[in-house]
């Protein structure tokens, strides 16, 4: 029989979302205030400040309760608590919060952006390049872009001939879970979807001119510009 040695290290304990932490600290503000359903809250610029926490993490929080069927966001009049609440498992989303993924990518797939424009060959920049055809052709349907703005991603992973990378940037797409769409559903625009498509070509062009330096700079500016979209007031 295996007995664990008396010296082994305990399991690691995994630290709450941030976003769930304050997602809970809501609750108990709209229990304190005694806010009631049908009732606005603060703006998100007040809760900001008497919560202590960024307009990312508060954003990320309102999202998780619309979710969850505690508040209600109503665009151009503020965010309300709901009248009937039906709390739904979705809330339960335990994977990083859309702000993480974005931050690791703008770190992770500018490097990546980078080393493909040193190393990316014809065929690469090809793939590369049909992602991009695919993306503007399905831009009125919303499953085929988002599949092909995945695979434009992960074109430019494959390019560095790193297969650890796209791994890397496989699992960074599989959290965009419901956060992540609930966010896009409110800011996205056809303006910035459109923007969009004008970064994507950006992008390929640098790798297609074998400059790391452009192509860093112009990933970076991609998702700084969606980070932009989803955290503005």
């Amino acid at each position: 029989m295996n007995k664990k040695h008396a010296g082994a290290p305990a399991a690691p304990q995994h630290e709450p979302r941030l976003y769930r932490v304050v997602a809970e600290r809501i609750l108990d503000l709209i229990r304190e205030d005694h806010i009631q359903g049908g009732e606005r809250l603060p703006s998100e610029r007040d809760l900001a400040t008497k919560l202590s926490v960024s307009r990312a993490s508060l954003r990320e929080a309102l999202i998780a309760l619309e979710l969850g069927g505690v508040i209600e966001v109503r665009g151009g009049s503020g965010v309300y608590v709901s009248e009937k609440p039906n709390v739904s498992e979705e809330m339960t989303e335990v994977g990083p919060g859309p702000f993480e993924v974005l931050s690791a990518r703008r770190l992770i797939e500018s490097e990546i952006a980078a080393i493909a424009a040193r190393v990316a060959t014809d065929s690469a920049i090809d793939a590369i390049l049909k992602a991009v055809v695919e993306m503007e052709r399905h831009h009125a349907n919303t499953a085929s872009n988002e599949q092909d703005d995945r695979n434009f991603h992960l074109a430019i992973a494959r390019a560095t001939g790193n297969s650890a990378m796209v791994g890397v940037i496989d699992y960074l797409w599989d959290q965009r879970g419901h956060l992540w769409h609930k966010l896009k559903e409110h800011f996205q625009t056809e303006e910035l979807r459109q923007q969009t498509l004008t970064d994507h070509r950006n992008i390929l062009e640098a790798i297609a001119a074998h400059d790391p330096a452009e192509a860093r700079r112009a990933m970076r500016a991609h998702l700084e510009r969606v980070t932009r979209t989803f955290s503005r007031g």
